[in-house]
């Protein structure tokens, strides 16, 4: 099994062992209220709350969710945020179609990573909105095109105002 733990620095130290964690401890890099996740777990936990490492322990560990580890920002997926902008500049563009099918193309590949990234990311919000505005004003753009295929008099401006 392997095991990660957050340091006294707020950093993610890991995957390690159950040998490895035992040295931490008998280093005093690991203590009772240092947070710890067991791969496969669901959530984080203590040492002393670990069947493998509670008879180490002479005080209980702390009741689960008295101590939150600290939380470290997790980054943003920068595709996620290009997509957006790209989709934000095609809706004020009116008719670009090239950035519509940029900002297609970097939201799918941002919750593609997103979802497949061992460490999470933000960004996922960012990647979706890109998609619907660029989806939407793709839709849009399309279906003008089809208009003024279908109807070019109904476009033709000049002829209306004679």
């Amino acid at each position: 099994m392997k095991y990660r733990i957050i340091g006294a620095d707020g950093k993610t130290y890991g995957p390690v062992g159950l040998e490895t964690i035992r040295q931490w401890l008998a280093e005093g890099r690991v203590d009772n209220r240092t947070p710890v996740y067991l791969e496969g777990a669901p959530n984080w936990t203590y040492p002393g709350l670990l069947p493998e490492l509670a008879a180490t322990f002479t005080q209980p560990a702390p009741a689960i969710g008295a101590i939150r580890p600290a939380a470290s920002p997790r980054p943003t997926n920068g595709l996620a945020t290009a997509g957006l902008i790209c989709a934000l500049l095609s809706w004020l563009c009116c008719c670009c179609v090239p950035l519509n099918l940029l900002a297609l193309v970097f939201c799918i590949v941002a919750l593609v990573q997103i979802g497949s990234q061992a460490e999470p990311q933000e960004g996922r919000a960012f990647a979706v909105a890109g998609l619907v505005i660029s989806g939407m004003n793709l839709l849009v753009n399309l279906g003008l095109a089809l208009s003024m295929a279908l109807n070019p008099a109904a476009f033709n401006w000049q002829n209306q105002f004679q």
